[in-house]
């Protein structure tokens, strides 16, 4: 397949762990939270794609200026980022890439530019996803930084010290990639791994939704705060578990516990409550990205 010519087609994706770990094996890089992307360069033109193939050329206008740092045709792989306080926020890029309309996105790419996180290069006016990961990063390393374009660093072997760094600065979390590894399109193996920085916390499970046909079953999930069931988000959870079970068994109403959210679901007496391992909070304070964990006796 040519890479250039078509360009539907994903990236290598990760595996993930649960802690970090050093080996001479793999290099280290900061997991920057944005919206992962493929970005086609020539001198003449830039095209971006989603991990999806959707082109979202449209939504980013200010990448276009990566056309200055190219002379020929390349294929970059990376991270979309909008910086808040110097951390990424990805609340805030949610923003942009949601916005419709051509004038009010020519604003915000002036006022608030988002930047790309390179941290590697496909295409080279040849295909390079056979080549070792560090041979294609000491290629990308002639590309020089510009006000939207930055090349993502790295360290050597000692993950678990740059994953300690990432928990005190508040970031998301670190990528391990093996030294050697081809880059495989669409592919998700071990050769590429992500630690998450996760938080946890025991929340109410105020009701349930289930499916028909379906093992899974979302949580209702809340907390009390200044003496209200305040709403925090949903969680799936193996429907095998003894918690569902009791769950049932509970009295059940179609009325809401909460003031902040009233949809159709199976709200039951908050008795139990459960563990949660999570990224983040939103601005309205709901859970981003949930893990359930355990139940809590």
């Amino acid at each position: 397949m040519n890479i250039w010519k078509n360009k539907k087609w994903g990236p290598m994706l990760l595996q993930e762990i649960e802690k970090p770990f050093n080996s001479k094996d793999y290099i280290f890089e900061i997991k920057f939270d944005g919206q992962r992307a493929i970005v086609f360069a020539s001198p003449t033109k830039v095209i971006v794609k989603s991990r999806n193939y959707y082109d979202i050329t449209h939504l980013y206008p200010e990448l276009q200026s990566i056309k200055n740092i190219v002379k020929k045709n390349v294929i970059f792989d990376g991270e979309i980022v909008m910086f808040d306080n110097n951390k990424p926020s990805f609340q805030k890029l949610q923003e942009r890439f949601r916005l419709k309309n051509e004038n009010t996105i020519k604003k915000y790419s002036e006022e608030e530019s988002v930047q790309f996180v390179c941290f590697d290069i496909l295409y080279e006016d040849k295909d390079l996803t056979n080549l070792d990961l560090m041979k294609r990063k000491e290629i990308l390393s002639k590309y020089k930084d510009n006000d939207v374009f930055i090349k993502n660093k790295y360290i050597d072997e000692n993950g678990i010290d740059l994953f300690k760094k990432v928990v005190k600065l508040g970031l998301e979390g670190i990528i391990a990639k093996k030294k050697d590894s081809k880059y495989i399109i669409s592919d998700r193996n071990y050769n590429w791994i992500k630690i998450k920085n996760l938080k946890s916390g025991n929340f109410y499970i105020c009701g349930y939704n289930e499916k028909k046909n379906s093992n899974v079953v979302s949580l209702i999930l809340g907390e009390i705060k200044n003496k209200k069931m305040k709403f925090v988000g949903k969680v799936s959870m193996a429907k095998k578990k003894e918690l569902y079970q009791k769950l049932k068994k509970l009295k059940h109403t179609n009325k809401s516990p909460f003031e902040d959210y009233d949809e159709k679901n199976n709200y039951v007496t908050p008795k139990y409550k459960c563990k949660i391992k999570y990224l983040e909070r939103t601005k309205s304070n709901h859970l981003r990205q949930p893990i359930f964990i355990s139940e809590i006796e």
